[in-house]
């Protein structure tokens, strides 16, 4: 590990506490005040729409400073270092998804489903595979750094994979949720998902990035525009997880030891998918600082993305939207473990310097 002590700050070290806290907010809310939770949760953008929308404002307030952060010019430069990308990419995208298909399945239809039963089976399965099928996007940078990653390499990596969840999201999700269970899914719902939570910030944040560096310059922008977003996107994080947990109230109350259950699938699909990505790199002999991040990439989760298209296809009460949030409480300590079997293995793999990538202003 390099001698710069990594450390993450206060909100991200203890997501997890905060996820748990914003949980009791939101039970609490849900219970003592269930006329204004209702209220609330029948705010649509068009009768029976789905999409919730003061969830969407807040989530747009998280997805699109993230989007600020993507370099799509740093693609340009990856063939000089394809390997690493390639295996994230196969990874990410013809094994994940499908690989959480397979354990979702078999916990809830098999192992869990005389504690949970068949309706309550499929909401979660369906929850678990929108979750996989969306490679995380912004506590990658975290993880990245941590590892000791290379911060241009994870931007090219971050960069690609948004652009493939453009076209391969909604069918991947569509294909999965109506072959794993019998619950419908409205393409066009998912279709307007991706649309909303995906191609319109990422297109303002492309432009914006464009705009801003051009006449103000990378430093300016990463340092006063992206930073002045970091409290804003951890306000709409809290408040996202208060509202969901408080539309969750009932099914909290009365099924909590569901959320342990959801838990165990996606605890073991982080390690499936890291060791997965980390075994190949070295047996493709890919360099330390791209094989940790490329690791780390497939096991994370763009988890707003995630519980955006849960709510908007089954909505905010649905046991879909319950695992995708599960997802966010089990994240954190078993990414950091993730983190530590790295740094303790980086001597597996090739130490020759990483500089093939020109690197740009580190947008944490």
């Amino acid at each position: 590990m390099s001698q710069e002590t990594k450390t993450m700050n206060v909100f991200e070290r203890y997501l997890t506490l905060w996820v748990a806290l914003c949980m009791v907010v939101g039970v609490a809310l849900g219970k003592l005040f269930p006329g204004l939770t209702s209220s609330l949760r029948g705010l649509e953008f068009g009768e029976g729409s789905q999409i919730n929308v003061p969830i969407a404002v807040l989530i747009w307030l998280m997805i699109y400073p993230m989007m600020l952060k993507i370099d799509f010019g740093s693609i340009a430069r990856v063939s000089r270092k394809p390997r690493g990308l390639l295996i994230t990419m196969v990874v990410n995208w013809l094994v994940k998804p499908f690989s959480m298909a397979v354990i979702g399945w078999l916990f809830f239809k098999k192992v869990f489903l005389p504690l949970i039963g068949p309706e309550l089976a499929s909401q979660y399965i369906a929850g678990v595979i929108i979750l996989a099928a969306a490679p995380c996007t912004a506590m990658v940078f975290v993880w990245s750094y941590l590892s000791d990653g290379d911060p241009a390499y994870t931007l090219v990596q971050v960069s690609v994979n948004d652009l493939i969840m453009l076209v391969a999201f909604a069918p991947i999700v569509k294909l999965l949720v109506s072959g794993a269970t019998d619950l419908q899914v409205p393409f066009k719902v998912l279709l307007y998902s991706v649309l909303v939570f995906v191609v319109i910030p990422l297109a303002a944040g492309s432009l914006t990035r464009w705009w801003f560096i051009r006449s103000k310059g990378p430093e300016w922008f990463a340092e006063k525009f992206v930073a002045f977003f970091h409290p804003i996107t951890v306000l709409a994080l809290l408040a996202t997880l208060v509202l969901i947990f408080a539309f969750q109230a009932e099914n909290i109350t009365t099924r909590w030891f569901h959320v342990l259950l959801i838990a165990v699938p996606l605890i073991i699909q982080v390690y499936f998918n890291s060791s997965l990505t980390y075994g190949l790199m070295k047996l493709f002999r890919v360099q330390y600082p791209v094989a940790a991040p490329g690791a780390l990439i497939g096991a994370s989760n763009f988890f707003e993305l995630a519980v955006a298209t849960a709510i908007a296809l089954y909505g905010p009460g649905s046991g879909a939207a319950l695992a995708t949030v599960v997802g966010v409480l089990v994240e954190v300590p078993v990414m950091l473990s993730v983190c530590r079997f790295c740094l303790a293995t980086r001597h597996w793999f090739p130490i020759a310097p990483v500089v093939a990538l020109e690197r740009t202003p580190q947008l944490r």
